[in-house]
């Protein structure tokens, strides 16, 4: 460690700059004494020019820096660290400081991760721009720089997507059949695409699902169309020789691209389950039931002041504090769902209208005992399809298993007329009854979805 001294004002030895070849800057600030004929430096201590004490010197400039942070903080700044020189040792804060090199594996890591979170979240380029994620980054690891939207789109992304195709590519290559699930669907944007999806069963007997592609369909949705792009994803994936069975939906294009292409085809029962329930949701009866409380349950997310009387009732009333709910054109269990919790809050919706503050606001909101009745009916009646509809929603794997016994259940029993049942339950029944009976009937189906004897 440094040994320092203070020299008197009657030192008779003349102190010197350091010799031209000690380049460090901090001899700025330290020199020698000489020898009493000048001839020769005394290089054992040097010398601080600032306050003459004597700092023992062994051939480096530690001591030295030791001496100038400890007493003289405001030179050691201005002398150590500008004009380019750097701190023999730099402290935590100027470690933390320095940047990651883009090479480094520290930062091959965080761009990746980014990449991945871009994709899994699909998150658009400029979210490396968004100034909420880049404050995150910031905090996480200060020493890191983002890389630009430009490096990620054309560079990072790409790379991991052909990395991941040949992990995909990889494991199809162990499945024996696989099936593929086609569904054609409308961005928000009103851009139409078409995804595939491939299903199998690896060597470890693991249920494997990956999306394989989804592509632009900016022709018209033929049977010709479709035919055309789902050959050529089988073929990209060289699935021909799995013997792939495909999965559509109920539409007549979809039907005619099935018998263009050859492959074995099955119609995806929680279509077929939907478009059996909503030929029972137009018949009239049900149909006038549905417009009346979708006019109410739309009166009440618009209207703050009716929100807050429903509210209040339900309070009064020990109901549950439910919102109300409005039905989609394209799910049908919406529809039944709507219905049933009106019936659940039938008093609170009632007392609400009739408040003062409500009613001078709604108009033909009411239902009448017949609407009451026959709302009640037709959730009995479409109850077991909600049941079925759940069953194949709650399934984590796509599987044909339970199709059959389904679709035996709701034709054999649960959709079949009884003495007990209210005209309108009649023919709710019916009409789902009608809907499934003409449901898989081709051969391939019968063969796949057999009860068996």
């Amino acid at each position: 460690m440094a040994e320092s001294s203070r020299e008197s004002n009657s030192e008779s030895k003349k102190l010197k700059d350091a010799p031209a070849t000690f380049k460090s800057k901090v001899w700025t600030h330290f020199g020698f004494y000489s020898s009493a004929d000048g001839a020769k430096l005394e290089k054992d201590y040097a010398i601080c020019k600032n306050c003459l004490a004597k700092v023992r010197y062994t051939g480096n400039t530690t001591n030295l820096h030791s001496h100038l942070t400890r007493h003289h903080p405001e030179l050691c700044e201005k002398a150590v660290v500008s004009a380019g020189s750097k701190p023999t040792h730099p402290g935590v804060n100027t470690f933390f400081q320095a940047k990651l090199p883009p090479c480094s594996a520290r930062a091959k890591s965080i761009t990746n991760g980014i990449a991945v979170y871009m994709c899994k979240g699909l998150r658009p380029y400029s979210e490396v721009e968004n100034e909420g994620f880049c404050f995150l980054m910031k905090i996480l690891e200060p020493r890191f720089d983002i890389p630009s939207r430009k490096y990620f789109s054309e560079k990072i992304i790409p790379a991991l997507y052909d990395q991941t195709r040949a992990e995909v590519e990889s494991a199809l290559e162990s499945a024996e059949r696989v099936g593929l699930t086609c569904d054609g669907w409308t961005s928000r944007a009103t851009d139409s695409y078409i995804t595939f999806t491939v299903h199998f069963i690896n060597e470890d007997w693991e249920m494997k699902s990956y999306v394989l592609q989804t592509r632009a369909m900016h022709e018209t949705h033929t049977g010709s169309h479709i035919a055309d792009v789902l050959k050529a994803t089988v073929g990209e994936w060289n699935l021909d020789a799995k013997k792939p069975v495909v999965v559509t939906d109920n539409a007549s294009n979809m039907r005619v691209a099935m018998d263009l292409t050859g492959y074995q085809h099955v119609r995806c029962f929680a279509h077929v389950l939907n478009l059996a329930s909503q030929r029972a949701l137009k018949i009239a009866a049900v149909s006038k039931v549905l417009v009346k409380v979708r006019r109410i349950s739309t009166f009440f997310h618009r209207s703050t002041t009716g929100a807050e009387a429903l509210k209040r009732n339900q309070k009064l009333l020990g109901l549950p504090l439910h919102k109300l709910i409005t039905d989609m054109p394209v799910r049908w269990n919406s529809a039944y769902e709507m219905v049933s919790r009106f019936l659940e809050q039938q008093p609170a919706v009632c007392a609400a209208l009739l408040s003062t503050e409500v009613r001078k606001n709604v108009t033909d909101c009411a239902l009448t005992e017949n609407d009451i009745s026959s709302a009640e009916e037709m959730v009995e009646a479409l109850r077991p399809m909600l049941v079925a509809t759940n069953i194949m929603c709650e399934e984590k794997n796509p599987t044909i298993s339970v199709v059959a016994p389904l679709h035996a259940q709701l034709l054999r029993d649960d959709t079949t007329s009884t003495e007990e049942d209210s005209p309108l339950v009649r023919e709710i029944k019916g009409a789902i009854n009608q809907d499934l009976s003409k449901r898989y009937q081709s051969e391939v189906e019968k063969d796949l979805l057999s009860p068996g004897p």
